[in-house]
């Protein structure tokens, strides 16, 4: 079923959100801008949430965590601790609005320098819940590798 014919969020399971965000993430070029991209934009997101409103983006934080808790606790937990992480992060780098305002700008611009050479379009395009499924995929790699070894 297409992604925009199967609807909500809460009829997919993780593996399912997975394996389609996977098929625009095949080169391993793109996978590691990836890698590096998406955590990249979603601190940078909390770095500008918190330099306009604390409480709104820890409230958003707990719904973005609730998306997670539904989908799996292992990930839940892992966002969570990585959340803890983005947070040190903007204590240890206090930033203003500007500054991750333009590491969001270079790090989107990184991902499609990877989706071009892909060749594949953003899986955001067919639906927006792949903005969350994004640090799902690389927070699931770093898991599965942490159990090989």
């Amino acid at each position: 079923m297409s992604r925009t014919r199967q609807g909500r969020m809460s009829k997919r399971t993780l593996e399912q959100w997975l394996s389609e965000y996977s098929v625009s993430h095949q080169n391993l070029v793109n996978k590691k801008i990836h890698w590096l991209c998406v955590p990249t934009i979603f601190v940078s997101i909390l770095g500008m949430g918190m330099s306009l409103s604390v409480w709104f983006t820890l409230v958003m934080s707990a719904l973005v965590l609730i998306f997670y808790m539904r989908l799996s606790t292992p990930l839940f937990l892992a966002m969570g601790m990585f959340i803890l992480v983005c947070l040190s992060v903007m204590t240890l780098l206090p930033w203003g609005f500007k500054v991750w305002a333009a590491v969001f700008v270079i790090a989107w611009i990184g991902q499609f320098v990877g989706h071009k050479i892909e060749g594949k379009k953003p899986s955001f395009f067919e639906d927006l819940q792949f903005l969350l499924i994004g640090p799902a995929w690389v927070a699931n790699s770093l898991m599965r590798r942490k159990k090989v070894e």
